[in-house]
């Protein structure tokens, strides 16, 4: 934990700004050091389709996930009614949270090196969930990797989507970021 001018300054950061922008200045050749890529934001999102029937259940994963992020969610509803799936425009169907600057970093920190060692049978996340303008999502199958959440008080295991929305249109950039950041990549 560093501070500066009394400020907190989360440990992800600083190792970014520290080691991160040097090492991808001299990779990639940039140079001015605004043109080194960044983390914008990070977006969390929980589809809960029990939430149209059972209010409870969204309100209970609701408080799980801001635990876990530190930011209360919102609620996501449905656009329009599909009578297969029995869903009504303007149902609740998932929570969304995005989280910025020192919480993102706080999150990607806890994500990494807490939550991430405590999946089963883990081997790292696939190359190939980038999207065309650099932004990476991976997929948690259970919030219960997360050490806020106390398991003898989940109603449900949830899983979530995490999307990781950088600076750069550029696969391999992003990539690179994510990996000096902690991510772990297949080998």
């Amino acid at each position: 934990m560093s501070q500066k001018n009394g400020h907190y300054i989360p440990r992800l950061l600083k190792k970014y700004r520290e080691e991160i922008v040097v090492g991808m200045k001299k990779q990639f050749g940039y140079e001015n050091v605004m043109q080194v890529p960044h983390l914008e934001k990070v977006v969390i999102n929980m589809g809960v389709k029990e939430g149209a029937q059972d209010i409870k259940i969204l309100d209970q994963i609701a408080l799980e996930l801001s635990q876990i992020v530190g930011q209360k969610p919102v609620v996501t509803r449905a656009k329009k009614s599909i009578s297969s799936f029995h869903l009504r425009e303007g149902a609740p169907i998932g929570l969304k949270v995005t989280l910025r600057k020192s919480r993102m970093y706080e999150f990607i920190d806890r994500l990494f090196n807490v939550a991430m060692p405590r999946i089963r049978d883990f081997r790292g996340y696939s190359n190939q969930s980038f999207d065309s303008n650099g932004n990476y999502t991976l997929g948690i199958q259970e919030q219960i990797i997360f050490p806020e959440i106390q398991f003898d008080k989940i109603k449900k295991v949830q899983g979530m989507d995490v999307t990781f929305v950088t600076s750069t249109n550029h696969t391999e950039e992003a990539k690179q970021l994510l990996q000096m950041l902690g991510l772990p990549f297949k080998k």
